[in-house]
């Protein structure tokens, strides 16, 4: 797929077709859809400098100047690619000729950046929300991580804190003489002008009635508020860090009994509310995260998940399938108003949850993922992985995630061209107009959406459609050959917090599907193809009732592989693929197995999780999250890929397994033997100190690039944590094969069939008449 990578390089755009059949019966026949993975903050070429003025835009359609536009140098024109329409150069462009072009004319810059001059600078702002139903010793690891991920924080930023309990602690940190804190009751709902009422944020001079929402996009006096009031409980870390850090040192536990036979009285729902409220009233359309850490599930108020006996189980996968979740449909209502609200202040939420058991995350999606917040899942908040993951949050430099807020994304398209919708961390603007598609895929009836929270890495899944217009039999009513258009806007908060405008435009042909067959598949992108196939069947998964995804993916192969196959009818040997389309029956062999459609040994909680994180990646990560990539180390050979298959384990190899949730260092039995004889410990032995190295170096490597950190697993061959690696692989050799596994090698306990079988059984089926 290199030059499907050299594209992405370029634009962070991927489709699943790079040419596209110019009608809508060939597109339907094309199975899978007519879609983009686009990354909007992909890292530009370092040498194109953002500009420091604002883009020109199409007077009738809105769409930027880019590289296909047409220029009439003499008549100081340009044409527009979407709508045709003749515009007018402004008297800045007055010595733009073939030989003096602006960047964004350039024809390798096809995705360029602004920065708007005169935007005012706005400081991130970071509010703590912080869980103290936990163990003592979970409460030390969550204080020590906060008070060193404060001193990572820009000077300039703005920081809150909020402790929740059995009631919500809202901590006052302007007020430096002693402690102060504004207290909420957990298990009452409170109203956002109960919230204001109580902290004292209504000003003397212009009180802010209830019921009367305020105006205005940043805080000031017109909303009733002073400077004054807001700085009591949002303070440049600068000014408050020796408070910040005295108010955690003293922090406890939860002071309410918990007794033996309940869980803890915890207010998660409540603390979110009021810390959205909070920020909502100070301000509003500026760039703000909510940060929650939770250690455990929500007993008390609203985003209630389970009773506070013991006796009543958290939901699992069969409960939420059987309808019997009291409490689940109530709780995901709430975060559902509690996205819209966060949404509207353009306030993005975070979630740290740090726990053996649920703790909500599958109904707290919602709110996560419509506001484009970081999401993290770990066992514990002393574990790696929350903790390198956090600090990651705040680090600067090349390996910095690069926040950004208050994003707008929108996307222009030539008229042969409508947008279903998107899959991703956004919410629909409901920005309707001649370009939306009748049918809807994920958040649709728009063509803009908002990213309140995003970074380098956070991508989108966009559904297109060819306009009916184009539905004709005979002779398309495109012309065949021609090129179509479609551009991708983000306007955003930089890190520095100017307000930036990035413009992405790329251009695809119309082909003659039902001629040109070949050409077709050769512009078809297995990798990109396999990442969209894999949202659409969690999103499927999660909003259609009694959705079988498994056969849904089945079908959808063997459709494909009978469209596009080389084959004699009836004759299953004959079958052959071509090299554009012979690795994606194996992504969709690992996609049916993987931990986004087998709901089996995982909770709601990891479900929600993993989908989560695999709507907001790019190809390449949200690829080795389908299909692990294996590499194997040996005495003979250098480090080389190995197959994802039971038969790449070996006595003396070594195997690095990275499944992006985690990374496996898997050592065969001689291997495992000689290092618990200490032989890497002796001088003559360094060659074997190497071998053992290698692997820890680059699984580091791993580790170090990626968010969330993944769990790091050292593991032996026939020990307990070798699961890790033998549940990723193809069992080609099973407990009940002819032939067992070669010396030295493994075999794998399971039911499943292997890749080969797959194969057979889709070749068999794809030529049938």
């Amino acid at each position: 797929m290199a030059e499907f990578a050299d594209m992405e390089a370029v634009d962070g755009v991927r489709m699943s077709w790079n040419v596209w059949p110019s009608n809508r019966v060939e597109a339907s026949k094309c199975v899978v859809p007519l879609a983009a993975v686009i990354t909007p903050l992909k890292a530009l070429d370092p040498s194109l400098q953002p500009l420091p003025y604002g883009p020109l835009r199409c007077k009738t359609c809105r769409s930027v100047l880019n590289p296909f536009c047409r220029v009439d140098f003499a008549a100081r024109l340009w044409i527009c690619p979407f709508c045709f329409q003749r515009n007018h150069f402004p008297p800045h462009y007055a010595s733009i000729s073939e030989s003096n072009l602006p960047a964004e004319l350039f024809p390798q810059f096809t995705s360029i950046e602004y920065v708007p001059p005169g935007e005012i600078a706005h400081p991130p702002v970071f509010l703590f929300v912080l869980d103290t139903c936990l163990l003592e010793e979970e409460l030390g690891f969550l204080k020590t991580a906060l008070t060193q991920a404060i001193e990572l924080l820009p000077e300039n930023s703005l920081v809150g804190l909020i402790t929740y309990g059995t009631h919500v602690h809202v901590h006052e940190l302007g007020f430096a003489v002693c402690p102060k804190s504004f207290v909420f009751r957990g298990s009452k709902e409170v109203t956002r002008e109960q919230i204001l009422d109580q902290l004292g944020l209504i000003g003397r001079g212009a009180g802010l009635q209830r019921g009367v929402q305020p105006v205005g996009v940043i805080a000031g006096v017109r909303d009733g508020l002073s400077a004054s009031s807001i700085s009591r409980f949002l303070l440049p870390v600068s000014d408050c860090e020796f408070t910040l850090t005295t108010l955690l040192e003293e922090l406890q536990k939860d002071a309410f009994p918990v007794p033996s036979d309940q869980r803890a009285a915890r207010c998660t729902g409540t603390a979110l509310t009021v810390a959205a409220g909070l920020l909502g009233a100070c301000i509003p359309g500026t760039g703000a995260r909510i940060l929650a850490f939770v250690g455990g599930p929500c007993t008390e108020g609203s985003g209630t998940i389970v009773a506070k006996e013991l006796s009543e189980t958290i939901r699992s996968h069969k409960d939420l399938a059987k309808d019997a979740a009291p409490n689940f449909n109530k709780a995901v209502k709430f975060y559902e108003a509690l996205a819209k609200q966060l949404v509207n202040q353009g306030h993005v939420l975070d979630l740290f949850a740090c726990a053996l058991d649920q703790v909500g995350v599958a109904e707290m999606k919602v709110a996560v993922e419509r506001s484009g917040g970081l999401v993290v899942l770990a066992e514990s908040f002393g574990h790696s992985v929350f903790k390198d993951s956090f600090k990651r949050v705040f680090e600067a430099g090349d390996s910095s995630l690069g926040l950004s807020f208050s994003g707008i994304f929108e996307v222009s398209c030539s008229k042969d061209v409508r947008i279903q919708g998107t899959i991703g961390p956004c919410a629909s603007l409901e920005k309707k107009g001649p370009a939306c598609a009748d049918t809807v895929v994920g958040q649709g009836n728009t063509t803009a959406w908002k990213m309140c929270g995003l970074d380098r890495n956070t991508s989108l899944a966009i559904f297109f459609e060819i306009a009916p217009s184009v539905q004709q039999t005979g002779t398309p009513a495109v012309p065949v050959g021609q090129q179509f258009f479609v551009q991708f806007v983000t306007s955003y908060q930089h890190t520095d917090g100017h307000m930036r405008l990035r413009v992405t435009t790329v251009t695809r042909s119309w082909v003659d599907g039902t001629t040109n067959t070949a050409e077709l598949l050769a512009g078809f992108d297995q990798e990109a193809a396999a990442v969209i196939m894999a949202r659409l069947a969690s999103f499927k998964m999660e909003n259609e009732e009694e959705f079988d995804a498994t056969r849904w993916l089945d079908r959808s192969l063997i459709r494909l592989s009978s469209k596009f196959g080389d084959y004699r009818k009836d004759d299953p040997s004959s079958f052959n693929f071509s090299p554009k389309f012979a690795i994606y029956p194996q992504f969709m062999f690992n996609l049916r197995r993987s931990q986004f459609v087998q709901v089996f040994n995982n909770s709601p909680d990891e479900t929600a999780y993993f989908r989560m994180v695999l709507n907001r990646e790019n190809v390449t990560n949200s690829l080795v999250m389908i299909q692990p990539s294996l590499i194997s180390y040996s005495f003979n050979a250098p480090p080389e890929p190995a197959l994802l298959d039971v038969a790449a384990i070996a006595a003396d190899r070594i195997l690095l397994l990275d499944a992006y949730f985690s990374v496996v260092i898997f050592h065969g039995m001689t291997i495992a033997q000689w290092r618990t004889a200490g032989y890497q410990n002796q001088p003559e032995y360094q060659a074997f100190a190497q071998l053992l190295q290698a692997p820890r170096d680059d699984a580091q490597a791993i580790i170090k690039e990626r968010f969330p950190v993944p769990r790091l697993v050292d593991c032996d061959q026939h020990k307990s944590q070798a699961r890790f690696l033998l549940a990723k692989l193809n069992p080609s050799a099973t407990y009940n094969s002819a032939a067992g596994p070669p010396p030295g090698g493994d075999i794998i306990f399971t039911d499943d069939v292997s890749l080969q079988v797959f194969m057979e059984h889709l070749q068999r089926l794809a030529v049938q008449s």
